[in-house]
């Protein structure tokens, strides 16, 4: 520490005389520097396979000049051609499906792939991820693609600590323990790196390093206190797990600052912990723009100029700078090296670290002599994998209650009421794909029982005027003129060349696209939507285009109507910048206008965004009317609810009561859904609940008023499907909570208190409504015969082993989850903690025997200097359906070992 403020206090008096000089300081090159116009050959050892790739690398960042270098730790690499070092964006997304590159097979979100609680299935679907990755990439890479999304640096897991229920992200993780993240982040990351010996299948990384856990609107300027207690206790020991047991090729530092130290900047993290503890020997990137927080007067501002927080970022470890948005402080480092801010040498020391995992990649190797090269697009969203999806929705829905309703019986007619009935946004989370077969639960019920026994109604909003049953403008209500002057239905869509014109905004020159020419293609669109990964007007894949889809929209239904999507509308010639009023039959003339290019101010590629489509909605509908209408003749009413990603996630335009910035600022339902549920229960009717959302839900009402719940998390494209399955007892509820589900926040520390006191099932001492580890089964376990150790020596694994029985009628999989608590420990630890799980699938009437192990480095506890310490002294072993406090009778089974 005494060494780091030393230097933080020679950055920031440096940073303040050099300020007002950046803005003229060119990264220039000294003219001893070797190679200005050296001229690669094929002989160059860096091309040589039979060399080492340590070897290889080191002989081609030899090569470059001091700009070159400092260009390769942009996110955002350009080419060095005369290297013929191709361009490479190391931004891709990967964390539950290809992201961001078109269609891809979209699994559950991770929070979802969590409530699976299976590290083989798990470790199945990422190494799923990685084939399609796979595919994806050398399809773009035969079609001279590099841009963003395309390359095989996926930016996932995030295995931060979902410690407080009102953040956003929380959805991306795998819950609020230490242990199932950590175990989950090892499988997750092994399959998407693969297992062979000389080539990673795609480079996975661990985010956010570390304490990263909301607000989001102030992560940027944040600074987390928190003891070496809870660094080690809960903290860090996912990254640990990441780094020494599955070896990830890299990890992103975060944004916020860890005891006074921006993350990418602390040697504490980055140095001490993360190369030092763990010998961590990838590469590290930023957050995206967490180096201009350094010094942005607005967020940390504890430096004062760009090439004083490059320095200090590059000194500490931080090898890639993702500044897309507010452009690379990296860009800096050539006048950091200027002024002795920093040595050549760790440059060279960290674009070694990056060409390494392009290396590992095989992306300096032929092709054919790279196994994973072979994968090919007719993998991506194969039969296989969309099955593998549905299996894994399946396993992922919790059950949280159930009076007998469930499952429900074939010749029912249904009443499919909510705002999340027919929302195709909850299936996907965020950080998500395209899907290839999106299930809606309205879809999924209609197909199960067949559409004549299914009414429907969203019957609110999610909340105020954010809505969940957006439909697509289709053949119903749009017509045009063909070429023999008839009316038909569909739009006509016509594809243009697009024009880059530069454009002036104040002081910022950048590139804007702009349709130009004659039609060069048309088809018709029956409804609005569109998937091209191949331009119509080139036939080149992701080339630039523009289109016009233009004809008569006549509304079925008079009201006010709003859009949504990409691109402008227009009505009668007038654009369309908010809600419109429509009358039914009535012939208007509409027309959109997209085009799919390049945005250079926001550096964003709309091409990469394959997927396009308008939606409407009438707001004036009576909704809640509606509904009740709807389920006036059903037999049973499943409502779909809860939230979605468009109101909780990553730092979000989103002020709404109970809504933040993308944190949550109550856990109850919106009042809007509150008031549709009980309206749909004092029909008299059976009511199951389902509930979407990433996040706990204070369901307190619901739990005493309605017949059943499930909750769904965001659950993947096949949503609907694997619903009706549970819903109608083709396959057992088997899912289980990654997280507590609180009564209210009544009692929570403050959000950006990161103590641990009160916090998550290991800490927490109010009563909860479901709590961690918790789900129910259509079928009846029973535990029994648990074999132990009386005692054990200190360092020794912890083998047992028990009978599970499946006393019931359906054939189901349990999930056995095994706690510790270390009552003799000198210091405070966890009230229980999870310290093994296992998935098992038992036959009615049989019973089978399960044995598990506790590896000794498990067995220890946290001092007050972060330290592990074996422990001696009572164990208290629990096994069962849950944590053992809240077990029935025959749901688990304990003992008490002796560690000595």
């Amino acid at each position: 520490m005494k060494t780091f403020r030393l230097n933080k206090a020679k950055y920031t008096l440096i940073g303040a005389t050099i300020a007002v000089i950046l803005g003229t300081a060119g990264c220039t090159t000294d003219a001893s520097t070797s190679g200005q116009t050296e001229t690669k050959s094929e002989a160059a050892a860096y091309f040589d396979t039979s060399l080492p790739m340590q070897e290889r690398v080191k002989d081609l960042v030899s090569r470059m000049t001091l700009e070159e270098k400092i260009a390769q730790m942009y996110n955002d690499a350009p080419a060095i051609e005369r290297l013929k070092v191709p361009a490479y964006d190391y931004w891709n997304e990967a964390l539950h499906g290809v992201a961001r590159a078109g269609n891809a097979t979209v699994f559950p979100q991770a929070i979802g792939l969590a409530a699976m609680w299976d590290k083989a299935l798990l470790h199945e679907i990422a190494t799923v991820i990685s084939d399609e990755g796979r595919a994806k990439h050398h399809y773009f890479k035969n079609a001279g693609i590099t841009a963003r999304y395309t390359g095989l640096t996926y930016w996932s897991p995030n295995i931060n600590i979902f410690r407080d229920p009102r953040w956003g992200r929380g959805q991306e993780t795998y819950g609020e323990d230490p242990y199932l993240t950590g175990e989950l982040g090892v499988e997750f990351i092994n399959g998407l790196q693969g297992d062979d010996d000389t080539y990673l299948k795609t480079a996975a990384t661990a985010k956010h390093f570390a304490v990263h856990n909301g607000p989001e609107i102030t992560r940027h300027s944040d600074n987390y206190v928190v003891s070496d207690k809870d660094l080690y206790e809960t903290y860090l020991p996912a990254f640990e797990k990441a780094v020494v047991e599955a070896d990830v090729e890299a990890v992103m530092c975060a944004y916020n600052r860890v005891n006074d130290l921006p993350a990418c900047g602390s040697d504490m993290l980055l140095k001490e912990v993360l190369r030092g503890k763990y010998q961590f020997d990838g590469h590290v990137m930023s957050d995206c723009g967490a180096i201009a927080d350094f010094y942005d007067p607005k967020a940390h501002n504890v430096t004062g100029a760009p090439a004083a927080a490059a320095a200090w970022a590059v000194t500490s470890g931080t090898d890639l700078n993702c500044g897309t948005g507010r452009l690379s402080s990296f860009a800096n480092l050539n006048f950091a090296v200027q002024k002795g801010l920093i040595s050549e040498t760790l440059i060279d020391h960290a674009v070694e670290r990056l060409f390494m995992t392009r290396f590992k990649l095989g992306m300096f190797d032929p092709d054919e002599q790279v196994g994973y090269a072979s994968h090919k697009m007719d993998e991506v969203g194969s039969d296989e994998h969309l099955a593998l999806t549905q299996k894994a929705t399946e396993r992922s829905l919790v059950l949280l209650k159930n009076n007998g309703v469930l499952p429900l019986k074939k010749d029912v007619k249904v009443a499919v009421i909510g705002p999340n009935a027919d929302n195709r946004d909850v299936l996907l989370g965020n950080y998500n794909a395209q899907p290839i077969n999106p299930v809606t639960v309205l879809d999924g019920i209609q197909d199960y029982i067949g559409e004549d026994a299914v009414t429907s109604a969203p019957g609110s909003a999610l909340i105020a005027d954010v809505y969940g049953h957006w439909q697509v403008l289709d053949s119903d209500v749009l017509f045009h003129t063909n070429e023999n002057g008839e009316r038909v239905a569909g739009l006509k869509a016509e594809y243009f060349e697009v024009a880059t014109l530069p454009v002036t905004d104040f002081t910022n020159t950048h590139t804007k696209s702009k349709i130009i020419g004659e039609a060069r293609a048309s088809e018709v669109l029956s409804s609005l939507e569109l998937y091209r990964e191949v331009s119509p007007v080139t036939n080149k894949v992701l080339d630039d285009f523009g289109m016009v889809v233009s004809g008569e929209l006549v509304p079925e239904t008079s009201g006010t109507y709003r859009f949504d999507g990409e691109g402008e509308v227009a009505i009668d010639g007038e654009v369309v910048s908010g809600a419109i009023t429509l009358t039914a039959g009535q012939s208007y003339d509409i027309s959109v206008t997209k085009i799919f290019a390049t945005d250079q101010l926001t550096n964003t590629d709309h091409r990469m965004r394959a997927k396009w489509q308008m939606s409407w909605l009438n707001t004036s509908e009576a909704l809640l009317d509606n509904a009740k209408a709807a389920a006036k003749d059903a037999d049973v009413i499943v409502m779909a609810v809860g939230i979605s990603p468009r109101i909780e996630g990553e730092e979000m335009p989103v002020k709404l009561d109970g809504f933040n910035y993308g944190d949550r600022s109550s856990i109850d339902l919106p009042a809007e859904q509150s008031a549709l549920i009980k309206a749909m229960e004092a029909l008299g009717k059976p009511v199951v609940l389902v509930n979407f959302s990433g996040s706990a839900m204070a369901l307190n009402w619901e739990q005493e008023n309605v017949d059943a719940i499930v909750q769904a998390f965001y659950p993947g494209e096949a949503t609907g499907t694997a619903l009706a399955r549970i819903l109608w007892g083709e396959v057992s509820p088997s899912g289980r909570l990654p997280v507590t589900f609180y009564h209210n926040l009544d009692g929570f520390a403050a959000f950006d208190d990161y103590d641990m006191t009160n916090r998550t099932y290991r800490y927490f001492d109010g009563d909860v409504l479901y709590p961690f580890g918790y789900g129910l089964s259509y079928a009846n376990f029973s535990y029994s015969g648990l074999n132990a150790p009386e005692a054990l020596s200190a360092g020794n694994d912890l083998t047992l082993s028990f009978t599970l029985e499946n006393d019931g009628e359906m054939d189901a999989e349990q999930v056995s989850q095994l706690y510790v608590s270390m009552p003799d420990a000198p210091v405070d630890t966890p009230k229980v903690a999870l310290k093994g799980f296992t998935r098992t699938a038992v036959n009615a009437g049989e019973s089978t025997q399960v044995s598990m192990v506790v590896p000794a480095e498990e067995l220890v506890y946290i001092n007050d200097k972060g330290d592990k310490v074996p422990y001696t002294g009572a164990l208290h072993v629990s096994v069962g359906n849950g944590q053992p406090q809240f077990a029935a009778d025959g749901e688990v089974v304990k003992t008490v070992i002796t560690l000595q």
